[in-house]
């Protein structure tokens, strides 16, 4: 799949504003430990997305019912779901300048009804190792899921199977698509936004 930036000028790709907050202390404060001298963009990118996806548990795994958006308050609180993750580590490869993009997919039940988009990152590297741009999966890994940090090949938690009305979307968003976001705000509670999640962009 193609994957196409909805901005053409990268640069849209490196901002920060109220979701993907990457001027807070803590974005910043988290960025700053998980560098260190002489690491490149792409061992960087490496080690956020490791970070974002062990150590901030995806808030359906573990049954919390906050809802997070915002990239600092998910790395405050530890919780979030997929799109909550995404924005965080979004946030974080954007805080040492490396280019990150939302991206989605439409997953669905084995019958292919319930569909729900799942919200994934994607990560712009040149030089040495795997230059473009390449998708990666911060949900977290359970039983029957293991998303890998990739460029040679995606290693996302879900492969979608068009047969059940799944979907992948090649457009690379430089913040989060209206819809999701309204669904997040919105949400009073995480059972809240699961019965509110939008199934398509």
């Amino acid at each position: 799949m193609r994957l196409i930036q909805q901005v053409p000028d990268v640069a849209a790709y490196l901002a920060a504003d109220e979701v993907i907050d990457h001027d807070h202390p803590l974005v910043r404060e988290t960025a700053a430990r998980l560098g260190h001298a002489g690491s490149d963009a792409y061992a960087y990118a490496e080690a956020a997305f490791t970070f974002v996806r062990d150590t901030v548990p995806h808030s359906a795994d573990t049954g919390d019912p906050r809802v997070t958006w915002r990239a600092s308050d998910v790395l405050r609180e530890r919780t979030g779901s997929c799109f909550a993750k995404a924005h965080a580590l979004t946030a974080l490869l954007r805080a040492r300048a490396v280019p990150a993009a939302l991206c989605y997919q439409r997953l669905a039940d084995d019958d292919g009804t319930s569909p729900v988009l799942h919200g994934l990152v994607a990560v712009r590297l040149s030089g040495r190792e795997g230059a473009g741009w390449h998708r990666q999966d911060p949900r977290g890994n359970k039983p029957g899921v293991d998303a890998r940090f990739s460029v040679d090949g995606e290693r996302l938690a879900w492969t979608v199977r068009p047969e059940c009305n799944e979907m992948d979307y090649p457009v690379l968003y430089p913040a989060p698509h209206p819809v999701v976001l309204n669904a997040l705000r919105s949400a009073v509670d995480r059972p809240h936004l699961w019965r509110t999640l939008p199934s398509a962009l």
